[in-house]
Order: structure tokens, then C-alpha cells, then sequence
């Protein structure tokens, strides 16, 4: 059985990782949050300690070590602008890390968490869980057998449509130097997909930016072309998705086909730890890719719409 800790218990993501550690037959021995809305920890581990002040979350911790319960696992669920800080505790206290994405806000952060590694002699590892999807698994298979015999990339638009309300704006998702943006904090989970996938990144654009809002732009893969459009905006919903009451719509097509994965989302975080407790799991250089990406669209010159953006940007965005 191993033991964990858990920085951002309040956070939306958090009950994944508790749902994760439970069915993983490990333990959570103690969680932080300086918000205290954490009755969710009942459902899983309802004996963990839990604290709202770090100093004294580190004490203990220090405290397990001491007394033969030293801290195997450090989950970070914490925002994405503390990410790579609450990394370096962990690592610094002796504990191997298991972190959201993105694992940080910029590239030049994870040198530094590669020479902690180094140091400590332990591990950072990014919860990429779209990768253990089976549809996505199935599609990496697909496209790997038959690119050699294939001329000509694939064609490719993502679309990521999720309505947030008044308060995400408020909260720190609002606050572009601690989310990095939409680029960062809903797209990052589908860069990373399709760079695993159609391969590294040899140019792109931006070609509308509303950074905290909705951004557009092309990115051009070794396998694929890729126009992508991502928004927090209920009013960048297509008309049937709305018309329906639905807040989120999620779409890849390859090549004009829709690519099926709305389901067997469940228990992918689940997926994720068993891999890295059996010795797998993705760290440090498999999440760079899709950070080096995103910090490059946050920082690119926005180049205005063209023949190569996202058909559904063109219809929400021309005449703004």
C-alpha cells in the first residue's frame, strides 16, 4: 500500500485523484487546501488528515516521515501557477509526484524540475490521461500502420467549446499569469493528444486571441494539419449543441470523419496510476511537447483570420 498527500483538495479535479488513490489499494494520509470546502474527502478517505496552512502540512508530513509513515506519493491538484512550486516541496521532502496538467506554465520550469529529479533521485509524473483512452489508444495504432504508405498528412479540426459562468473569470482560471489561459487550461489536454499521435510541431499560427476567453489559430504537425478553435464563450456553442441545453461540445474530426470519444472517460485517472505505480507513466519530457506549444501560442503574433482557420471561428469571430 502505498501513502499519498494531496495539495488542492478543494479543486474540481481532486475527487479523480482520490477515486484514484482509493482503487489504486493505496492510502491518503493527508491533504491541504486553504479553502476548506472539502467534504468530498469523506467518500474516500475519511481518516486523512487535512490542513488549510502549508507550514503546518509540511510539519506533518515531516512528522509521518519521521514516525514510519513516510510519504510515498505527493498528488499536486493545486492551480496551474503553483504546479511546478508544490513540485519541487514534494520532491525536496522525499516523495515521488503525481501533477495535473499542465504540469507548468513555462517550458523553462521544467529544467528545473529535471535537476530536482536529479537531486533527489526522485520522479515528476503528468497525468496525460487521454492517452490512456482506448479510442485514442486505437486511433495512435491506426495512424502508425498506415502513414508510411501515406503521402499526403491528415486533415484535422479540434474543437473545444466549454461554458464557464461569471465566476471563472473571478476565480484564478480568470487570471491569465496563474491559468495561462485557455490555451493552456482546456487545451493543453488536446495538444498533447495530437502531437502524441501526428508528431512534433513544425510551425503554427495564431489567428484570434482572447487569451482568457477563446483563441483560434493552425498548427502544422509531421503527420497532420491541424485548425483548432477553444472557448469558454456559451455564445461559441453550435445552435443544435445549445438548443439541446448542453454547455460543452467537444469535436475532432481526421480528414472530415469524427473521431468517437465521448465515452470511457470514468476511470482514465485510475488508468494513470496504476501505470506509474507498476513502473510506467509518462514524466517530465513527455509533457514537454505540448507545453513548448501552448507557451508558443500564448507568446505568437496573432495573425488575423485566413484560409487556414478553424471554420467554426470563421462564423463566430468574423465581424468582431
Amino acid at each position: 500500500m502505498k501513502k499519498f498527500a494531496l495539495i488542492g483538495a478543494a479543486g474540481y479535479v481532486a475527487p479523480r485523484n482520490m477515486k484514484a488513490i482509493q482503487e489504486t489499494g493505496s492510502d491518503l494520509l493527508a491533504a491541504i487546501d486553504r479553502c476548506d470546502s472539502v467534504g468530498v474527502i469523506d467518500n474516500y478517505f475519511p481518516n486523512a488528515d487535512f490542513f488549510v496552512e502549508f507550514e503546518r502540512f509540511d510539519r506533518h508530513v515531516y512528522k509521518l516521515g519521521r514516525h514510519g509513515s513516510r510519504i510515498d506519493y505527493v498528488t499536486v491538484c493545486s492551480p496551474n501557477y503553483l504546479h511546478d512550486a508544490h513540485i519541487i516541496w514534494a520532491l525536496r521532502s522525499g516523495c515521488d509526484v503525481i501533477c495535473e496538467k499542465p504540469l507548468v506554465l513555462n517550458p523553462w520550469n521544467l529544467d528545473v524540475l529535471g535537476e530536482i529529479e536529479k537531486e533527489t533521485g526522485k520522479k515528476v509524473y503528468n497525468i496525460l490521461q487521454l492517452r490512456v483512452h482506448e479510442a485514442i489508444i486505437g486511433l495512435k495504432k491506426k495512424i502508425d500502420g498506415e502513414y508510411k504508405n501515406k503521402k499526403e498528412k491528415y486533415d484535422i479540426d479540434l474543437t473545444y467549446v466549454t461554458s464557464r459562468g461569471k465566476w471563472y473569470f473571478t476565480a484564478w482560471k480568470g487570471d491569465l499569469s496563474k491559468s495561462g489561459g485557455v490555451a493552456s487550461n482546456i487545451g493543453i489536454h488536446f495538444f498533447d493528444m495530437l502531437i502524441w499521435i501526428f508528431g512534433q510541431v513544425k510551425c503554427h499560427e495564431v489567428h484570434y486571441s482572447e487569451p482568457l476567453k477563446k483563441m483560434a489559430g493552425y498548427v502544422e504537425l509531421e503527420r497532420a494539419n491541424v485548425r483548432w478553435f477553444l472557448s469558454v464563450d456559451n455564445e461559441d456553442l453550435p445552435e443544435e449543441v445549445k438548443a439541446k441545453g448542453i454547455r460543452t461540445h467537444r469535436s475532432i474530426t481526421i480528414n472530415g470523419e469524427e473521431l468517437e470519444f465521448s465515452e470511457g472517460f470514468a476511470d482514465l485517472h485510475t488508468i494513470v496510476y496504476k501505470d506509474i505505480l507498476n513502473g510506467a507513466g509518462y514524466g517530465i519530457n513527455d509533457a514537454r511537447p505540448s507545453i513548448n506549444l501552448v507557451y508558443d501560442i500564448k507568446n505568437a503574433c496573432v495573425t488575423g483570420l485566413n484560409e487556414k482557420t478553424h471554420h467554426l471561428a470563421k462564423e463566430k469571430l468574423n465581424g468582431k
